[in-house]
């Protein structure tokens, strides 16, 4: 009976360190609000074509950041990496504006502003204030597009992978990966 006591006990005890230690990584793997840089690209307005224009400004500028954004290592570097390409970043938006034939043009700049939440993919962007780098075609009071440029989640390459080549995966990694964003 003692032994059968001892080993419940025990049992609890382990159950609760368990408890508290799934409690504290989960805790340490939150992002806050602060360790995010957004990026916000928003139409001039809400027809179809200013909507698709928006999309195709998107894909040249995320197309020109990508390989500029690859290796950053922080959200201070990446908001000075950005800081730095605005110019070309609203020449790349201009370009396509004007190839589209619209006679507006863009600007780009970076902003700490107040945003509902958002999900992206796994990662779910609670509703607050968030430091951003907007890229507003004409009036910018259209609908947005919008991605977390640090992390750098819409920055990310497709690699090449060979035939033979052989990917390992962990099943704790992807917990980490899915639940420490």
């Amino acid at each position: 009976m003692k032994k059968s006591l001892q080993t419940y006990i025990g049992g609890i005890v382990f159950a609760l360190v368990l408890a508290a230690l799934v409690a504290l990584v989960a805790a340490g793997c939150t992002r806050a609000k602060e360790d995010y840089l957004r990026l916000h690209i928003r139409a001039n307005g809400n027809s179809a074509e200013e909507q698709a224009l928006k999309l195709q400004v998107r894909d040249a500028v995320v197309a020109y950041l990508t390989p500029i954004a690859k290796g950053v290592q922080s959200k201070r570097e990446m908001q000075s990496l950005m800081a730095a390409k605005l110019d070309e970043v609203e020449r790349i938006a201009d370009d396509v504006i004007a190839q589209n034939g619209y006679d507006y043009a863009s600007h780009a700049y970076i902003s700490y502003e107040e945003f509902p939440q958002k999900t992206y993919g796994d990662v779910t962007l609670e509703a607050g204030y968030y430091d951003a780098v907007i890229v507003e075609l004409g009036s910018g009071k259209g609908d947005n597009w919008w991605c977390v440029a640090f992390p750098p989640l819409c920055f990310v390459a497709a690699e090449d992978v060979e035939g033979d080549e052989v990917i390992f995966r962990s099943a704790i990694a992807e917990w980490f990966r899915k639940n420490c964003k």
